[in-house]
């Protein structure tokens, strides 16, 4: 994990130091392990050194980058640097080029892109890379800069467009909240931008210029097939309403047994490539969170997890809970009667309530019950159940900072999702030996979360899936499902990306391999789900028969519950807010 920041501006339209200086530090939180800055004043003939620092060019381009070292043998200072090009990179490589254990992925990459020449050759190095990423490439023969997120948007990268009133351009991994001085969008995934930075030189307008030297790279070349430039395309087949149904978890049908058996095979591979050669800690500390609310996708993802750290390490399971003022209040009093939501009291009271009830929400019970089937596949693990308990207080004094760093999201429902992260990821909290134990002060040391988000989008886990099949059958179902795909790289990645990374740490997605992703996609829709079937059955049916097959019986038939009611992050005020309405 690393934080990325570029800026080019002009002797005319210099950016104020302060901003700078501030972008700089809250992009150097992701990556607290070295940080550094270089600049570059191109030349107005490209015949010219490139190397050139005179500092009496018109443009002036400063990169900088921040690293969290979780690859290779010994940390290595961004951003790279050679014959004039340089390189930002926010990114893991698991799969498409061969890189060593002892090597950085980022080392190895830029030595590839600086034997290229070619705009297309670019673009095609990206195609080859299967793992989340975000970069900004200089290229100095041709002076154009380059920058992308990875084709499901798993990294973020923020993009200020020059305008009138603020005539430069800005990219930053994360930004220091609503200003001013900047408007900042998520560069989205379709493409990689492509700015040629010779044409910009000299311009005193160069918000009115920047359109004419920005064009758009399709991740795609016309002449080959790259497997991991673009999301898959759904199987359009589908069976015919009387085709044979799931009868129980217990009984995998004959025509999905291999498909069973495929899905824990890629899950797994997915989970390895994530989960290895992470570097050490002190001895006897995990390297590993997960995630964990005690549902099918942190459960799963958590067990194949078990089978590729040494048994003699923990791994960590982070749990968070929110003491939620309103839940309290209706769970003390209740609301016989059916109050009206504008008689309902404006300040919260003092509610006397004991901590394990005040913390013991939805995830939290769930979370203790799995653990505990954990315990029983795997003995000899120590499990790590991280209890983070978030006072009202608390999530309410880190509010202004959670908005800061989710922005440009800024709506109730980013908010409820992004505290919830924020805290969990954080992981301090406490653990205890056993369920009855008295608690330890605990703050986990690991540097890479596994979170199981993807799933729902990928085996049909939503409420919506089943009733698009009631107002339009298979077909229906499949095109929800395209347009899930389609929606991942612009709903919840970025934001949640920022968030973690906060606090020095990555996040890694397992069900959003590539792989994962194009084998599911391949799959006839009724191999994955059917509507028809009881809820915590027919939803991600494929999922959970692989989950029963792999032992977890109790996680295998546990319903869908979003991460913020399920943590009891979301509505913790008297007014009813819905979660699409922007922030004040």
């Amino acid at each position: 994990m690393c934080g990325i920041f570029f800026c080019a501006s002009t002797l005319q339209h210099r950016v104020d130091e302060g901003l700078l200086r501030r972008l700089r530090e809250i992009n150097a939180q992701r990556g607290p392990d070295a940080q550094s800055s270089c600049f570059r004043y191109p030349s107005p003939s490209r015949s010219r050194n490139p190397l050139q620092c005179e500092g009496v060019k018109d443009l002036r381009m400063e990169f900088f980058s921040s690293e969290l070292r979780l690859r290779g043998n010994f940390p290595v200072v961004q951003p790279h640097q050679k014959d004039g090009n340089v390189l930002c990179w926010n990114g893991e490589i698991f799969d498409g080029i061969d890189i060593a254990t002892e090597e950085n992925d980022g080392v190895e990459l830029f030595k590839i892109l600086c034997a290229l020449n070619e705009t297309e050759e670019i673009r095609d190095a990206f195609a080859r890379i299967e793992g989340p990423y975000a970069f900004v490439f200089y290229h100095a023969a041709s002076q154009k800069l380059f920058f992308a997120r990875d084709p499901l948007g798993r990294r973020s990268l923020l993009f200020h467009r020059p305008s009138s009133q603020n005539p430069y351009l800005l990219l930053a991994s994360v930004s220091v909240g609503n200003d001013q001085r900047y408007n900042f969008e998520e560069v989205p995934t379709g493409t990689i931008h492509v700015v040629d930075i010779s044409r910009l030189e000299g311009s005193e307008n160069m918000d009115a210029s920047f359109e004419d030297c920005l064009s758009f790279l399709p991740r795609q070349s016309g002449s080959k097939h790259h497997k991991y430039a673009t999301p898959p395309r759904l199987n359009q087949n589908f069976p015919g309403d009387e085709s044979a149904r799931i009868g129980a978890l217990d009984t995998i049908p004959d025509w999905l047994q291999s498909t069973v058996d495929d899905l824990i095979q890629h899950l797994d591979r997915s989970v390895m490539l994530r989960v290895q050669n992470i570097p050490p800690t002190q001895p006897g500390q995990s390297r590993l969170a997960v995630l964990f609310s005690g549902g099918i996708d942190s459960t799963v993802i958590t067990l194949l997890a078990h089978r590729h750290i040494p048994i003699d390490e923990p791994i960590d399971l982070l749990n968070v809970a929110f003491e939620n003022p309103r839940k309290i209040r209706v769970h003390n009093e209740g609301n016989f009667g059916g109050v009206p939501k504008k008689q309902k009291k404006r300040n919260t009271p003092q509610i006397a309530t004991s901590n394990n009830a005040t913390y013991m929400v939805p995830d939290r019970k769930t979370g203790l019950q799995e653990v505990e089937e954990l315990k029983r596949l795997c003995p000899g693990r120590v499990w790590n159940f991280v209890e983070v308990d978030v006072p009202y207080q608390e999530s309410r004094a880190a509010r202004k900072h959670v908005e800061s760093l989710m922005t440009p999201g800024r709506t109730v429902m980013d908010l409820s999702l992004a505290i919830a992260l924020y805290f969990a990821s954080r992981a301090v909290g406490q653990i205890r030996s056993q369920p009855d134990a008295d608690s330890v002060p605990y703050t986990s040391p690991a540097r890479v979360l596994l979170n199981g988000l993807g799933s729902d989008e990928l085996l049909g886990g939503y409420g919506r899936h089943r009733s698009a099949y009631s107002s339009g059958g298979w077909s229906a179902v499949i095109e929800e499902l395209q347009l899930e795909i389609d929606r991942i790289p612009t709903r919840n990645l970025g934001r949640d990306d920022r968030v973690i990374s906060s606090h020095g740490k990555e996040t890694r997605h397992p069900f959003l391999s590539l792989d994962v992703v194009s084998f599911l996609a391949e799959l006839p829709v009724h191999f994955k789900m059917d509507p028809r079937l009881e809820v915590g059955l027919g939803d991600k049916a494929l999922l959970r028969l692989s989950c029963y097959k792999l032992g977890l019986v109790e996680a295998s038939s546990r319903k869908k519950r979003a991460l913020q009611f399920g943590s009891h992050s979301a509505r913790m005020e008297e007014t009813d807010t819905k979660g699409d309405l922007l922030l004040e």
